[in-house]
């Protein structure tokens, strides 16, 4: 009986940790210390919000290139400055003032930037011009097995996963590691893939800079979905153990 016991427990004992393997992050980064780093230029999608200013030696001639400001976005909220933005149309197109439609299709923020430069500039419209060009709405959104989920904004050019997952406030320990799932959409395609954050070899996927729109979703582990069952979790768990035990030893006196 008490061999029954002594097995009954280490499979509770078992059921109930997790590996180091299945913890750390980037186990093998050194093999990558002092690799280049592969940064990725965004493309402009539909529904992105743009925010283009147009300056010129003479302040006054880029006057008629840039949208006349409501006061709303005075304040530097991001917000606010989204609502004065540029939305691109389903068919990668913007309206800008002077120069009319123009598309942005396959184009990352630096081309488009350099587009209408060029196009001010060979259309007569003004000379040397400086053109800024800014996504306004890039967002990740992170679920399931992490401290803080939601949808969060981002405004720099790049962004690594493990910055992303920073946002949502890290994994909990019942996140599991080496499958984390990205959603991603570019070019009218959804890519659906898996990635391991346990392995460095993460810095050399294409997954490892985020996307704008990007979901990722942190499945739980082998433990948390075991403890998801009819016990409820690992402290019920233990708590039943506890009552069997005291039963077979009243049982056996």
């Amino acid at each position: 009986m008490k061999r029954i016991l002594i097995i009954i427990a280490a499979i509770v004992l078992l059921n109930s940790c997790a590996n180091k393997k299945e913890i750390l992050y980037l186990q093998d980064a050194e093999a990558y210390n002092n690799s280049l780093i592969n940064y990725s230029s965004l493309i402009i999608q539909p529904n992105d919000i743009l925010n283009i200013t147009v300056g010129a030696f003479e302040a006054e001639t880029a006057v008629p290139y840039n949208r006349i400001s409501s006061g709303l976005g005075q304040g530097g909220s991001l917000e606010m400055m989204q609502l004065e933005g540029y939305i691109v149309t389903e068919e990668n197109t913007i309206d800008f003032p002077e120069l009319g439609i123009l598309s942005t299709k396959n184009k990352t923020i630096l081309q488009f930037q350099q587009h209408i430069k060029q196009l001010l500039q060979d259309g007569g419209h003004l000379n040397n011009p400086s053109v800024n060009v800014r996504l306004l709405n890039a967002k990740v959104t992170i679920l399931g097995e992490v401290n803080g989920p939601g949808t969060f904004n981002f405004t720099e050019q790049n962004i690594t996963i493990l910055q992303a997952l920073g946002y949502a406030g890290d994994l909990t320990i019942n996140g599991r590691r080496d499958d984390i799932l990205i959603v991603r959409e570019a070019d009218s395609l959804r890519q659906i893939s898996h990635i391991n954050l346990t392995s460095a070899d993460l810095m050399s996927s294409p997954y490892y800079h985020i996307k704008p729109n990007d979901v990722i979703i942190v499945n739980p582990n082998g433990p948390r979905i075991s403890s998801s069952g009819f016990v409820g979790n690992i402290g019920t768990l233990i708590a039943v153990f506890s009552i069997l035990l005291s039963t077979i030893l009243l049982i056996t006196r």
